[in-house]
């Protein structure tokens, strides 16, 4: 396995959640973080900014910068991106996390939010992987890890402008593994196999903790595939199959991410299982001020009313 030790790693969405998990996972390893995130002041349901999760890191023994970032703004990227080589003098790896949520049909999908998710999903990808190329390519060395899932189209519906965003995102990996072949520059991306618990799980009430695994699932794989060799690349990777095909774990391994440690997450999102579309509907999500409305909605249909049944607090 490579030692990441010295290697820089630029974090998007890093100031909570998953991306948070990511940045104290790889400087455990030895990586110095750049924390690339809009928010910079305490929200009272958004705990956490660019600033305590540098802390966080630095507190491991390793550098920190906190640098605000749009990645829907092309000048905010490169003011990171230069503040970085400042800093650093090097660009390393890329976890591409920054993303926005919206799960509805085509006809429920207004151009506003389409604007939007595409915009900050691959636009943002496609920006910030750009701007970071030039920098691994002067090391001979680069990893480019997306957020997002495998291209597969047997799970479309309910999800299609989510799906064209985030397999945009896929995109972008792919494109990185395949222009870059040979020069020790890899990309993959990286999806989970269950919903993990995050603001977003719990906002837009995605379930309950039986449904959940922890962040560090994701986290623990990121730092598994920084640290595979140059020609680990072009792979669309979903996070338990990867660490028991690669990294050897076993099912014991995989109860450390359990956050109800009785109960084992069914693997809703990985997109290998062919879900009907009404066990979908059931997990239906627009904006997050409308869940209230996305419950009842999908308690119209069999599964959905058994669903909460079950799980009466949501």
């Amino acid at each position: 396995m490579n030692d990441l030790k010295g290697r820089v790693a630029i974090i998007t969405g890093g100031s909570r959640g998953i991306g948070r998990e990511v940045a104290l996972a790889l400087a455990k390893k030895g990586c110095h973080i750049v924390i690339a995130a809009k928010t910079i002041k305490p929200h009272p349901t958004l705990p956490g900014t660019i600033y305590t999760v540098c802390k966080e890191v630095e507190a491991l023994g390793v550098k920190a910068l906190p640098v605000q970032v749009d990645i829907r703004n092309d000048e905010q990227i490169d003011q990171c991106i230069q503040a970085t080589i400042d800093k650093f003098n090097r660009i390393d790896i890329l976890i591409n996390n920054a993303s926005a949520l919206w799960w509805r049909k085509i006809t429920e999908t207004p151009m506003k939010k389409y604007d939007l998710i595409n915009s900050v999903n691959v636009r943002g990808t496609f920006a910030l992987t750009r701007a970071c190329l030039p920098y691994m390519v002067k090391n001979n060395y680069g990893r480019v890890i997306t957020m997002s899932p495998p291209i597969r189209l047997n799970n479309m519906a309910g999800h299609t402008a989510y799906n064209i965003s985030k397999f945009g995102m896929t995109l972008v990996a792919l494109g990185v593994a395949a222009e870059y072949e040979g020069c020790n520059i890899t990309g993959n991306s990286l999806w989970p196999a269950t919903v993990i618990e995050s603001l977003a799980s719990k906002n837009f009430k995605l379930g309950n903790k039986s449904l959940w695994r922890k962040a560090t699932i994701i986290a623990d794989a990121t730092v598994h595939i920084c640290q595979q060799d140059g020609n680990f690349t072009g792979n669309m990777l979903i996070d338990d199959v990867f660490l028991r095909q690669i990294c050897g774990y076993k099912d014991d391994d995989f109860i450390q991410y359990r956050c109800d440690p009785l109960c084992e997450p069914p693997r809703l999102l990985d997109m290998h299982n062919n879900i009907d579309q009404e066990t979908r509907s059931a997990f239906s999500r627009g904006s997050v001020h409308d869940v209230s409305k996305d419950i009842k909605q999908a308690k119209k249909t069999k599964i959905g009313q058994q669903y909460y049944q079950q799980n009466s607090k949501l």
